[in-house]
C-alpha cells in the first residue's frame, strides 16, 4: 500500500468511528483552554483535568490571573510537571493577552506564539479546538503514530515537518479532527512501550506492526516452502 492509499484507509476508518472527537482536556473559553494546554505539557489530560476547576474557579479570565502572583498559581498547580515554570508562564501570559490584547486570546499562530510558554504546538490545539481552524499539533504521540504508520517519511525527523506532511495529505476538512484521532490512537492504542499491535485495526497496513510483520514472515515462508516443494 502506498502512502496516499495509506492516507485514505486512516482518515475513512477514523471518519467513520470517531467523528465527533475532540481533545479531552476541559474548558469553558478559549482563554481557558490555552490555559489547559500550556498546562498539559509533559503531563496527562486526567492529571491537568484534575487541576484546572479549582483554578478556574479563582481565575477564569486573562484578567483575573493577570493580576495574580506566581506563588499563587502555583498553589493550584504545584501537582502537574514543571509548576514553577508553568506559574510563571501563566502569570506573563495572562499580563500579554490584557496589555497587548484586551485579554481576548489571538486567532493567529503568529500572536498565539508571541505569548510566554506558547509553542507552536499549544497555539495549533487552540487555533484547531476554539477556532475550528484546520490546524495540526504535532505532540509525541502524533509524531510517533505518524511515523509508525508510515505517513510520514523518515526525513521528516521534527514535529514542524510531520505537520507539513500531515496538512499536505490530510483532506482540509478532517485536519483538526485528525490531530485527535492521530494523538488518542496514539495515547490507547498505538502506545510508546508495547503498542497493542493485536487489537489494531491499522495492524494490516502498519510497517512497524508486529503482528503484520508476523503474518509477512508467515506468508514468505509458506512461499519459500511450496516453491522447495515444487523444485523437489
Amino acid at each position: 500500500m502506498n502512502r496516499k492509499d495509506r492516507y485514505a484507509f486512516v482518515v475513512d476508518y477514523f471518519r467513520q468511528r470517531q467523528p465527533d472527537v475532540t481533545t479531552e482536556l476541559l474548558f469553558d473559553s478559549p482563554f481557558q483552554l490555552l490555559v489547559a494546554t500550556m498546562l498539559s505539557a509533559q503531563c496527562t489530560d486526567k492529571r491537568i483535568n484534575m487541576v484546572t476547576p479549582s483554578l478556574f474557579q479563582r481565575y477564569p479570565d486573562a484578567a483575573t490571573m493577570a493580576s495574580a502572583t506566581e506563588a499563587d498559581i502555583f498553589a493550584y498547580i504545584k501537582s502537574v510537571s514543571y509548576p514553577n515554570a508553568k506559574a510563571k508562564h501563566l502569570v506573563t501570559m495572562a499580563k500579554q493577552l490584557v496589555d497587548d490584547f484586551d485579554g481576548v486570546v489571538p486567532d493567529n499562530i503568529k500572536q498565539l506564539t508571541s505569548l510566554s510558554g506558547v509553542g507552536r504546538k499549544t497555539a495549533n490545539v487552540v487555533l484547531s479546538v476554539a477556532f475550528q481552524q484546520p490546524t495540526m499539533a504535532v505532540d509525541t504521540h502524533v509524531y510517533r503514530v505518524s511515523h509508525r504508520l508510515a505517513l510520514v517519511p523518515k526525513t521528516a525527523n521534527t514535529p514542524e515537518k510531520v505537520e507539513h506532511e500531515l496538512v499536505k495529505n490530510i483532506p482540509e476538512q478532517y485536519i483538526s479532527r485528525a490531530h485527535h484521532w492521530l494523538l488518542l490512537h496514539g495515547r490507547y492504542t498505538c502506545t510508546s512501550r508495547n503498542p497493542k499491535c493485536t487489537n489494531c485495526d491499522f495492524s494490516t497496513i502498519c510497517p512497524s506492526s508486529t503482528k503484520a510483520s508476523s503474518t509477512k514472515s508467515s506468508s514468505t515462508n509458506t512461499s519459500t516452502s511450496k516453491s522447495n516443494n515444487e523444485k523437489g
